[in-house]
């Protein structure tokens, strides 16, 4: 899972005070095996100020164990791809690749590859683009598989239901 798939999450359908339901079940799902995310992502998570309800949501409820280690030398080697391919790649603008080599995104793509994971992100394909490096596109070109928060949902048959009165 990458970062905006909280992200967003918490800012959007599943806040925090709308559907509690979300959160609980991404705990659920991790305890089972299904879900994890990785130690990048988590830095990212925890960029944010020290006060904001995500920061202390994933510091508070995610054991540090749902956070994947990318120092495995497959994995730094796969990314090494990544980046190589991102950095020569005329298509993007010089911004554009500073800001995803600064990102988790590249170490997703390269964790997925070397253990055959989906990669679970919000962002939607766009070959063409050139002031951004999209997650999905980078996915593409490294035949791994990615899905969008609804898909993972779905998959997972997780299920937010109505509990009030009439």
């Amino acid at each position: 899972m990458d970062a905006d798939v909280f992200i967003s999450a918490k800012n959007q359908y599943y806040a925090f005070e709308i559907c509690p339901g979300f959160w609980g079940s991404l705990i659920h799902h991790y305890k089972a095996g299904r879900i994890r995310s990785l130690d990048r992502v988590r830095s990212e998570l925890l960029a944010g100020r020290k006060t904001e309800d995500l920061v202390q949501w994933v510091k508070k409820n995610l054991r540090s164990d749902f956070f994947l280690n990318t120092d495995g030398e497959g994995v730094t080697s796969a990314y090494a791809e990544v980046m190589l391919w991102e950095q020569r790649n005329p298509q993007y603008f010089d911004r554009a690749k500073a800001k995803f080599a600064t990102e988790a995104d590249g170490w997703l793509v390269a964790y997925a590859m070397i253990h055959d994971t989906i990669v679970v992100t919000n962002e939607q394909p766009r070959p063409e683009s050139r002031n951004r490096v999209l997650l999905p596109d980078v996915c593409a070109q490294f035949n791994v598989t990615y899905k969008d928060t609804f898909f993972m949902l779905k998959d997972l048959a997780i299920r937010f239901e109505w509990t009030g009165g009439d």
